[in-house]
């Protein structure tokens, strides 16, 4: 891989040399996400959408779709949309022109009044409302944040107290507007319910991060660290360039079949071309297969390549296409899958098909400025033979996603509500080389279950008042579990001919089933801009169906946060 990584670099080099205006990205579990979902749905006329699909978004092309808010609407907005539309400038203010709020403008011009902070702190600090420390001129653009998470809890039955503990600083910046950059270190330690103890252990590794420590030796506490960064440069008006270690989601819904964001951040490189009703990607991304950590040794490597074309139909209806391939090279990369526009799976082919091909169909469909529908098709092996004679034979993976969201739900203003279906066949994202299963650092890479379940959610978002978020959310999912010596597969990380001889039979849910419900209920109050005070409880209840075993835990927690999203526990 560094013969080819250096290449790759070395071209984004030469065509960095001619670039223009750089924007850094918004993380995906940033609020200002689910306002882009009320502005796509309720404002937008112009059916420009096709970008939203692919996350983290750019913070460019965010405001650019915050601008296109139809002027018929501008002076009916409510107050807590126009609240959100501030927080949304205010949090991208290198994209702002002073002389119109709805318009974007190049980052060295200052920020209109309305976002800068009637105190500051020792001239230098918190100028604007948002940011601690901020450069912004012809040359340069550099904002500087904290970051503070302070979560306690008590979980019923467990004689130890739930904390997080978060402490790290995020800064992002554009130097002459040419070079986008950002860096985030968060340095974490964290007692979670015991639910989240037991997939600790069972995959050696942090939920959403990776590699960690016991914390003073209490087995039940982590001691983590999370750091990401990447530079981003433009070659032309519609190509992006993108070089780091951080992660990416694709999908318009909660969960994605395709790439989710639950997984460690990984090493990538990303060239992202939008033009006209088409915007088209290209990931490669560095993985670690599953492992056993044993002091300090070089991990083993594989890898992954992407493409995801999306497609404006009409001003109400986007499409997309997905492929990806897995290799389980240790060393290098074919140069055959650098290729950014051929089909992966001819490629595979070509070179023995030794690796894990995916493809997939994505949509999403606008009506009346109320409602969004969404949806994913992933097709890891699909024999239509199988699927008319034989539909439980374990050659049939494949899975799909049907959602839809309703905002302004019931002709209540700021009242959003979500539900998502998600299912996927046994033995979905495995493959017979473990090398080549669809994961990263002993975590799935897509849907955080793997394969082998069906999954329900509903999301209740109400925002009653400007500064007042309450959240509600509801998962029920049943799936199928392992044995020791069977797979039905549910665990991505076994071969799949782990099944033995055993070739039909397979539907979802065989094998020892859990049925799960996992509640929660949260009420976020914004103290100042960024900085929140979060209340929550959450109900989660197991049941494995063979054994006839329950387990039950009721979590409340309360907590501040800045500069961050909340932890979550949806699992």
């Amino acid at each position: 891989m560094q013969r080819e990584a250096k290449i790759l670099f070395l071209v984004l080099l030469i065509f960095s040399i001619h670039t223009t205006a750089q924007s850094t990205f918004i993380n995906h579990g940033n609020r200002d996400n689910h306002f882009l979902d009320r502005v796509e749905i309720k404002y937008n006329k112009t059916g420009n959408f096709n970008f939203s699909t692919v996350k983290p978004f750019s913070r460019k092309f965010l405001m650019q779709q915050i601008n296109l808010v139809d002027s018929q609407y501008l002076n009916s907005i409510n107050k807590i949309d126009k609240y959100n539309f501030e927080s949304v400038y205010m949090n991208n203010i290198e994209w702002v022109n002073p002389a119109s709020s709805f318009l974007p403008a190049p980052s060295f011009l200052p920020a209109p009044s309305f976002l800068k902070s009637n105190r500051s702190l020792i001239k230098s600090l918190y100028v604007t409302k948002s940011n601690l420390f901020e450069i912004k001129n012809e040359d340069l653009f550099l904002c500087i944040n904290p970051i503070i998470n302070i979560q306690y809890g008590h979980e019923s039955s467990y004689g130890k107290e739930l904390f997080i503990n978060s402490r790290g600083l995020t800064l992002r910046g554009m130097i002459g507007q040419k070079i986008g950059f950002s860096s985030t270190i968060i340095d974490n330690q964290e007692r979670g319910p015991q639910f989240f103890q037991q997939i600790v252990s069972q995959y050696r590794a942090v939920p959403g991060v990776g590699f960690y420590k016991i914390f003073k030796g209490d087995t039940s506490a982590y001691d983590y660290f999370d750091g990401r960064g990447y530079l981003t440069f433009k070659a032309s008006k519609f190509i992006d360039f993108q070089l780091g270690f951080d992660k990416n989601f694709i999908g318009n819904g909660y969960r994605s079949l395709f790439l989710s964001d639950n997984a460690n951040s990984n090493l990538f490189a990303k060239i992202n071309t939008r033009l006209w009703k088409f915007n088209y990607q290209n990931l490669y991304m560095e993985l670690m297969p599953q492992f056993k950590k044993k002091g300090d040794i070089l991990l083993t490597r594989k890898f992954a390549v992407i493409h995801h074309l999306s497609i404006d139909v009409t001003k109400k209806l986007n499409i997309g296409f997905f492929e990806s391939v897995m290799l389980s090279r240790s060393d290098h990369i074919d140069f055959e899958y650098l290729n950014p526009v051929i089909f992966y799976r001819h490629i595979e082919g070509n070179v023995g098909s030794p690796d894990n091909a995916i493809a997939g169909f994505d949509f999403k469909q606008n009506i009346q400025h109320k409602i969004q529908v969404y949806g994913q098709l992933l097709l890891d092996e699909f024999v239509l033979s199988k699927i008319k004679n034989k539909p439980s034979n374990w050659v049939n993976k494949f899975g799909y996603q049907l959602g839809a969201k309703y905002i302004d739900a019931f002709n209540i203003r700021n009242l959003d509500v979500q539900i998502e279906m998600n299912r996927v066949r046994p033995f979905t994202y495995s493959h017979n080389d473990t090398l080549c299963n669809y994961t990263h650092y002993n975590q799935p890479l897509a849907h955080p279950l793997g394969a082998n379940f069906q999954e329900l959610i509903g999301i209740i978002s109400f925002q009653p008042a400007p500064r007042l978020n309450l959240y509600a959310r509801s998962i029920y999912y049943y799936k199928g579990l392992d044995s020791s010596l069977q797979s039905y597969g549910g665990n991505i990380f076994r071969s799949y001919s782990a099944r033995g001889n055993q070739n039909d039979g397979y539907y979802v849910g065989s094998g020892n089933k859990i049925h799960c419900l996992n509640l929660l209920l949260n009420a976020s109050y914004e103290i100042k801009r960024n900085l929140f005070f979060d209340a929550g409880f959450l109900l989660r209840n197991d049941k494995l169906q063979n054994e006839k075993i329950t387990n039950s835990a009721s979590v409340f927690n309360v907590g501040i946060r800045l500069n961050i999203s909340r932890r979550e526990y949806d699992y």
